[in-house]
């Protein structure tokens, strides 16, 4: 009997795999300025989607990691 080799990935893991294969094949097929969009637009949306507690706590959080 075989012994079955698996590599585990997490979810998050296979989810950012899968965000690069996407993005590169997007860098790929799509004009420079629409990925460059895309590549910008996704995490300003995130930051814009956060409360305003959260967006404090990640300013608080960078500038200690800036050493402010």
């Amino acid at each position: 009997m075989a012994v079955k080799e698996a590599t585990l990935m997490s979810n998050n893991a296979k989810i950012a795999v899968g965000g690069v294969a996407v993005g590169l094949i997007l860098l790929i097929w799509l004009p420079w300025w629409v990925a460059f969009l895309i590549v910008v637009g996704v995490p300003v949306a995130a930051y814009l989607a956060l409360d305003p507690s959260q967006r404090r706590r990640l300013r608080r959080v960078t500038r200690k990691e800036l050493g402010r």
